[in-house]
């Protein structure tokens, strides 16, 4: 068996085995034990390539932030960043949809999983949509594709993981993301604004200084944390694991000692659920790491060079990253985390196309946005409609604007890299 043939056998008993819903770690570490085996290397290399891949020292960072955010979600801030949204847009037709979306990008800057962000704002918004006479199925597809805005905004997990696989700045990819989920951000809430007038939706409160100062006053040590974060990784304060340990202590200090709200038992019970999190991501990626470096040494990204030569008929920059994150659609749409499972493979692929690597991975977290709301995976329509007790696929169909507002949004912010690249090119001139 040629070492081609035998890498496109492991990548299809991955999809395979994913299809069937086996678990992500044994569909990843089958499809590498199988592709080393099958390349009669497997002994000896494949123990070293998953240490060389656990050896970046940015992936330190990774299990930092993931009890940062746990502590945060425990510690009762999506409650007060509720209410600090409600008097900010709750004024405006279609109200409490607006508030879920301010709300996902508030909670997102301390989080950086949309997952995370679901389960912390899903809880109270999606309640509040349905007393308010808004449809289940649209409250959770909207609190779904909200909570994509959470990786886009840092701290972010997935941005780590890409700096962790691709060498890139941490700071920079933190910096390049604000722009993004901003404007997604915007163009949510455009979509909103629409459907609000269309539907006949009505404001939720009325607008009052006096109530955005004190709810503001009760939510602003909350925003300290993203904002010394990125700010002493951008000045060189912070190294991502300092950062990553910042984030922990102040997170930790706001929970127990300002609001009060975590106990030792609920501080247990985040250790636990953290360590699980981040003990499963990180040997996911030592093992995407080896399945990466099989998969390269069977010439697959020379192959996938070739295949988009083919394709693309236009010598176009645009047309060859739109290839590439029309792969990385596809693949994210089975594949969570997606990012330590594809970036190894397609790599050198950008290397070869002398695509801007900052730029590429803000792309790459929205392709993984857009794949936890489309099936079959889909885990944050299937979360959100958990919370709101709704079927799947009125789920789905309610998701359809705001599914094709994030793929506009995706042609927009690859047709114009200076949306990632501006800021953290200013910061670093």
């Amino acid at each position: 068996m040629t070492p081609l043939l035998g890498a496109g056998l492991s990548i299809l008993v991955l999809c395979a085995m994913l299809v069937l819903r086996v678990p992500m770690l044994v569909s990843v570490a089958g499809a590498a034990f199988l592709n080393f085996y099958l390349s009669g290397a497997w002994a000896l290399t494949m123990p070293q390539t998953i240490m060389s891949g656990l050896g970046r020292f940015v992936l330190i960072a990774l299990p930092l932030f993931v009890l940062a955010g746990g502590l945060m979600n425990a510690g009762g801030i999506s409650g007060r960043l509720f209410e600090f949204a409600r008097a900010i847009v709750g004024s405006l037709r279609g109200g409490l949809a607006h508030v879920n979306v301010v709300t996902s990008m508030f909670f997102g800057g301390m989080i950086g999983s949309s997952t995370a962000d679901l389960a912390g704002t899903g809880s109270i918004v999606i309640p509040a949509m349905k007393k308010n006479k808004y449809p289940a199925d649209f409250a959770a597809a909207l609190t779904a594709s909200s909570a994509g805005i959470g990786p886009m905004i840092p701290p972010s997990s997935p941005m780590i993981l890409y700096s962790a696989v691709t060498g890139v700045s941490l700071g920079a990819l933190f910096l390049a993301g604000i722009i993004p989920g901003l404007l997604l951000a915007l163009s949510q809430m455009l979509i909103v604004a629409y459907l609000a007038r269309k539907r006949g939706w009505l404001p939720y409160a009325a607008f009052s200084l006096n109530e955005v100062w004190r709810t503001g006053k009760r939510a602003v040590l909350s925003f300290g944390l993203p904002l010394i974060i990125v700010g002493g990784l951008v000045v060189g304060l912070f190294t991502p694991s300092e950062a990553g340990a910042f984030a922990v202590v102040y997170a930790m200090f706001l929970a127990m000692f300002v609001h009060r709200v975590l106990t030792l038992r609920g501080l247990y019970r985040v250790l636990v659920n953290a360590v699980q999190l981040s003990g499963e991501l990180l040997i996911i990626v030592g093992l995407s790491f080896a399945l990466g470096a099989g998969l390269t040494n069977a010439h697959v990204p020379e192959f996938l060079v070739r295949l988009i030569d083919l394709v693309v008929v236009y010598d176009s920059e645009f047309l060859k990253i739109l290839a590439l994150v029309s792969l990385a659609i596809v693949a994210g749409m089975i594949l969570d985390p997606l990012i330590p499972v594809l970036l190894p493979i397609i790599l050198p692929t950008l290397i070869t196309y002398n695509i801007d690597l900052l730029h590429f991975g803000v792309l790459m977290v929205i392709a993984v946005v857009i794949g936890q709301v489309t099936p079959p995976m889909a885990i944050a329509l299937i979360i959100a409609g958990k919370i709101a007790d709704v079927d799947q696929i009125r789920v789905l169909r309610a998701n359809t604007p705001f599914l094709l507002g994030i793929l506009a949004f995706m042609l927009f912010a690859i047709a114009v890299p200076a949306v990632a690249t501006w800021l953290p090119g200013i910061m670093r001139n």
